[in-house]
């Protein structure tokens, strides 16, 4: 939980950070953590009821934070919640995309619908926040994209063909954003391995979901490692941009 005072650490203190999917799991750890640690939060999720809780709980512990719903999906929420950042706190600092599908499950199952989904969640929505966010930075002359991808993006295996194709291509968007942002923006790209999150459920395959979850029980690091690898990337010197960062279980191969 929030700590009862928040205590300002350099290069995070101040800044304003809006975080899709932060009504639990890494999200919802990202927010807390740079909330402790002094930052102002804009927090998106599509259950929006959660993220009022959890605003709420950040303010009650001192610090400072606002929801709104959030589809990644939907161009227009994500001009929303940047709009939001601006109309609370009169700028954007940081867009951390941590928002995504892990409907994982066998090609042989067919489940096109599922497919559609992560492409439109993890890809799509990657590009919805770049289209909101990139003008406002440009504007600033200054921001920080800091984007939730996956060891996917290294590493293809079974029945995570689609799932690794969407990481894989959140990985390319983003170091080709990296190339073209110049001397004033930052790109930063976090893919975590195993984590104790609902990604597990995520898979409509009986099979593949007892598996998921077998490993998850038995090697998964929890959301607030991940969190710290975000906060360790934002409050790094204006000067210093850490690209990537890999993080996952030492007992995953």
């Amino acid at each position: 939980m929030v700590a009862s005072s928040v205590r300002g650490v350099p290069g995070v203190e101040g800044k304003v950070v809006a975080v899709t999917g932060a009504s639990g799991g890494i999200g919802a750890a990202t927010a807390m953590l740079l909330a402790e640690r002094g930052a102002r939060l804009v927090l998106g999720a599509r259950r929006d009821e959660r993220v009022a809780e959890l605003a709420g709980r950040i303010e009650k512990a001192g610090g400072s934070a606002v929801g709104i719903r959030t589809d990644v999906t939907r161009r227009g929420d994500l001009h929303a919640l940047v709009a939001l950042a601006r109309e609370r706190f009169g700028r954007l600092d940081v867009l951390v995309g941590n928002a995504g599908s892990g409907a994982v499950s066998p090609l042989d199952d067919l489940r096109v619908d599922e497919w559609d989904r992560m492409v439109d969640v993890n890809v799509k929505g990657v590009l919805h926040g770049i289209g909101a966010a990139l003008p406002v930075f440009r504007a600033q002359g200054t921001g920080h994209f800091v984007t939730v991808a996956s060891t996917a993006a290294f590493r293809v295996v079974p029945d995570m063909a689609v799932y690794a194709a969407t990481k894989v291509a959140v990985r390319a968007l983003c170091e080709g954003l990296r190339q073209e942002a110049g001397d004033r923006l930052r790109v930063t790209t976090v893919s975590p391995g195993f984590v104790a999150t609902g990604f597990a459920e995520a898979s409509s395959n009986p099979e593949v979901r007892e598996r998921l979850t077998e490993s998850r029980d038995r090697i998964a690091i929890p959301p607030e490692a991940i969190a710290r690898a975000i906060a360790y990337a934002v409050e790094q010197p204006p000067d210093v941009d850490v690209n990537e960062v890999v993080v996952r279980p030492t007992a995953q191969a």
